[in-house]
């Protein structure tokens, strides 16, 4: 068998000693003497714990950024359309330009169906905000 040895080597691994290639003879896997068929299960399901917590941080973190992301998406919506009704009144609400401001930027979604809703929402505020002379830098 080869194997990496460094950069640029490839050597060949020494042959197995007598003794390893007659306990290979019987074939098949094999507990290390004195391990039960239950501490082997708990050891591998303890050495797969932590990837599986992390597999779900990972899993709530998305579900997390989607929820806010969404909740983001209805409030620029919800601006929008308290700035239209200004518009249409012919007055523009300093505070909700700076809340539509606010909203304009934050973190994306995990969901890129979403984070495209999103991101064209947010594109929309930025518009209406360069239009009022109110520069938002895009994220």
């Amino acid at each position: 068998m080869a194997g990496m040895s460094g950069v640029g080597g490839i050597t060949r691994a020494p042959a197995a000693p007598a003794a390893r290639a007659a306990g290979r003879a019987g074939g098949g896997f094999r507990l290390p003497a004195g391990m039960t068929p239950e501490a082997a299960e708990a050891a591998g399901l303890a050495a797969a714990a932590p990837v599986g917590l992390m597999a779900l941080q990972e899993a709530e973190d998305a579900a997390g950024r989607d929820r806010r992301g969404a909740a983001r998406a209805r409030e620029l919506l919800k601006e929008l359309a308290a700035l239209q009704a200004g518009m249409l009144r012919g007055r523009a609400d300093p505070e909700a330009l700076a809340r539509l401001a606010d909203l304009a930027e934050g973190e994306s979604p995990a969901d890129p169906v979403l984070a495209d809703a999103l991101a064209g929402i947010a594109l929309r505020a930025r518009v209406e905000l360069a239009r009022r002379g109110i520069m938002v830098a895009p994220r």
